[in-house]
């Protein structure tokens, strides 16, 4: 537990939303010190609690995904419910929330109802994609959205179809941009009020109150994956260029590629700079390919990326991955090993800035301990800041939350404790 101040101490976010991409941004938001409630169904609560179990009633995903949080079961499409929100939302500063769009206003907690509650409040939405346009009301995960936004047709090779990468990327870059968003919203907030406060002593109109629409950040999951598409479009348009999968390189860069080491691991080489790929072919005993006018640019080895990547390659086969990394890194060009989990948890680079944080967790049946979870990003004050705690039992604020607003007894039925979402109330994300 960190004892240091943290820049969104004071902060109060209330999370509506399941699965990835809205708990990410909660997560990034409650890293740093904000307070954030989230609000699980009765019952069953977020269904991250079963993906991927290997043990007990609550995954190492959802522990690590709602860390730093506090948990609250309430039935949405309820009375009580809709009553313990508004008045959380009475007192918030941030709404996080990823279902369909529509779904809050039937159950009475739109945007309208939000701002007479808090006319300060700042509304954060993660949708498949957006809010408005003809697509809008589709639901959809990130597989969906990647899709859609281009990026899984560059996923694998070129010889194959599309494949994904191996975590929710779509999911995760949406929630970081909520994030950033509501940090936004927060800093124009903040600086609304400093000008009001001038207004009133000078008597010039430098700020003024803004509508909810201009409070509401609103985050496609499509979008957000459109949005780290780099110049795909643009070379489209400009100059009719298609770009098609190619495996572990990246188009128009050479030599950059994953290579098989002796004793099966592997190592990535960026060989792609023009002094660099100079040292990586005298490196590798090919002095030859670095002098050749043809390769000189980008775009030359390029066009002679598969005779590079064979002479590459070759070189790795008969060294393990450790002694390749070692004899390029005197060389000054730029490699790595692929690691696995278990390399991940032994990294010093990774110890030595606490991105390794080991603790006790449950799995809702026993304790496990010193279990390894990933540290908190960014890192300020020169190492990852401690995790408070894991991802929170189902309802373990319930209590202390409503006991808190004034209300009613977590136990009262009246609360909600039996209800479930249908099907059309799902969140977006997975």
């Amino acid at each position: 537990m960190t004892t240091r101040r943290l820049p969104l101490t004071g902060v109060r976010v209330l999370e509506l939303g399941n699965y990835i991409a809205a708990p990410t941004a909660g997560r990034m938001l409650a890293d740093f010190g904000a307070e954030v409630i989230k609000v699980e169904r009765p019952g069953t609560g977020d269904e991250l609690r079963n993906w991927r179990l290997k043990a007990g009633t609550t995954s190492m995903l959802y522990r690590t995904i709602n860390r730093n949080k506090k948990s609250v079961t309430l039935d949405l499409r309820s009375e009580a419910g809709r009553d313990a929100v508004l008045e959380l939302v009475r007192r918030s500063d941030i709404v996080l929330e990823n279902f369909r769009p529509g779904t809050l206003e039937k159950w009475g907690i739109g945007p309208e109802v939000l701002d007479e509650v808090n006319p300060e409040i700042i509304l954060v939405r993660i949708s498949a994609f957006g809010q408005t346009g003809p697509l809008s009301a589709r639901p959809g995960f990130a597989a969906v959205a990647e899709g859609y936004s281009g990026f899984r047709e560059l996923v694998g090779d070129p010889d194959r179809p599309p494949v994904r990468v191996g975590i929710s990327i779509g999911d995760s870059i949406a929630g970081m941009q909520a994030a950033f968003g509501a940090v936004m919203m927060l800093f124009d907030r903040q600086r609304q009020r400093i000008h009001g406060a001038a207004e009133a002593v000078t008597g010039k109109d430098i700020g003024s109150d803004e509508p909810l629409a201009d409070r509401t950040v609103d985050v496609a999951l499509n979008e957000a994956m459109f949005s780290v598409m780099e110049s795909l479009v643009p070379d489209y348009s400009a100059f009719g260029e298609v770009r098609t999968r190619t495996g572990g390189r990246m188009e128009g860069i050479a030599p950059s590629n994953g290579y098989l080491c002796a004793g099966g691991k592997s190592v990535v080489i960026a060989g792609n700079g023009d002094g660099i790929f100079t040292r990586l072919m005298t490196a590798i005993g090919r002095p030859n390919l670095g002098e050749d006018p043809d390769l000189q640019t980008n775009a030359g080895r390029w066009e002679r990326r598969d005779e590079l990547d064979e002479a590459i390659g070759a070189w790795c086969a008969v060294r393990d991955v450790d002694d390749v990394v070692a004899v390029l890194e005197d060389a000054g060009v730029p490699a790595g090993p692929i690691y696995t989990a278990e390399d991940l948890v032994t990294d010093e680079q990774l110890r030595a800035r606490n991105m390794i944080q080991e603790l006790d967790v449950s799995t809702g049946e026993e304790i496990l301990a010193d279990v390894a979870f990933p540290g908190i990003t960014p890192v300020i004050g020169g190492a990852s800041i401690p995790i408070d705690h894991l991802g929170p039992d189902l309802g373990e604020h319930t209590a202390e939350v409503l006991a808190w607003l004034g209300l009613s007894d977590p136990e009262d039925d009246e609360v909600g404790d039996d209800g479930t979402a249908s099907a059309d109330e799902e969140p977006t994300g997975e």
